[in-house]
């Protein structure tokens, strides 16, 4: 399993890392756990990692941890899609936080008619239950892939956190969508501290973009590691947001700690970063990425 996974962020990183212009130093952030506990490692020396770029072996500096902050963003389509079904929307989100860790920082987003605020972040659970009875549905469309990227973009911008998002969509939006979009929010999400689960429910109402919802979706979902459901019955709203707040309260404690390492690039090496190989020896490296 732990050769699975690691050659899977081998992979992961030689895109990443692509055209990117470095220095001598650079350094990378990496989940590394214990594979016996599944928890974060409690001590990752220098000696345990490897670093090695297009075959030449790199002289790994220094590793230091990381403790990043846990935040959720809960982005929910209240348009067109989700028909006359507030009460099961509701109840479903009202599960959602319920099922959240007491101490986690969360954002509720309704996206029709466009991405919008309906609780700003808060560790208040009694703000976020007020929030789910001011929940009202819109007219419009819900903005699916503006919200996963302006949502991301948020989460970008903050130190030291990883952020998990519970995205409840419909098939009805999106309609504007081009490949530009899609590719902003790949940019936004791929190989960043961050992991996204998608709710798709095949909306009451037809609506053109449902086919571009559901890609990206699955797209985001698999780059980030997140579950991906897709619903045709709205009670399932119900019964699946609560599970997948149960599911945070698990990612989050290996989510918190993490390493920085400090590299020496090999001897010769200079301009664009080369192919990037990383290992950890006897721990479970589950994730890197440039810093």
């Amino acid at each position: 399993m732990v050769s699975r996974r690691l050659l899977v962020v081998l992979f992961v990183l030689g895109l990443s890392v692509a055209g990117v212009t470095a220095q001598q130093q650079f350094t990378l952030l990496a989940t590394i756990l214990d594979p016996q506990k599944g928890t974060p490692a409690e001590t990752v020396t220098a000696a345990d990692v490897h670093v090695i770029e297009d075959g030449a072996e790199a002289k790994v500096l220094k590793v230091e941890p990381v403790v990043r902050t846990v935040k959720v963003q809960v982005l929910l389509d209240n348009g067109v899609g989700i028909g006359q079904n507030l009460t099961e929307v509701r109840n479903g989100l009202r599960g959602l936080i319920e099922a959240l860790p007491p101490d986690v920082e969360t954002t509720l987003v309704t996206t029709s008619p466009q991405p919008r605020f309906l609780v700003k972040a808060t560790k208040s659970r009694d703000e976020l239950l007020k929030g789910v009875d001011r929940l009202t549905l819109d007219g419009g469309t819900g903005r699916f892939t503006e919200s996963l990227t302006e949502g991301a973009e948020r989460a970008n911008k903050e130190k030291d956190t990883f952020t998990i998002f519970i995205a409840a969509g419909t098939t009805s939006g999106d309609r504007d969508i081009r490949d530009a979009h899609t590719k902003r929010l790949f940019e936004q999400t791929s190989g960043k501290p961050m992991l996204i689960h998608v709710l798709m429910f095949n909306g009451e109402r037809s609506a053109s973009g449902g086919d571009i919802q559901i890609e990206v979706g699955q797209a985001v979902t698999k780059m980030t590691g997140g579950r991906y459901e897709f619903i045709n019955n709205i009670s399932r709203f119900a019964t699946l947001l609560p599970e997948f707040g149960g599911e945070v309260a698990k990612q989050a404690a290996g989510s918190t700690r993490m390493f920085r390492i400090t590299v020496q690039r090999p001897d010769g090496k200079k301009g664009l970063l080369g192919k990037l190989g990383v290992s950890a020896g006897s721990l479970a490296l589950t994730s890197v990425r440039r810093e």
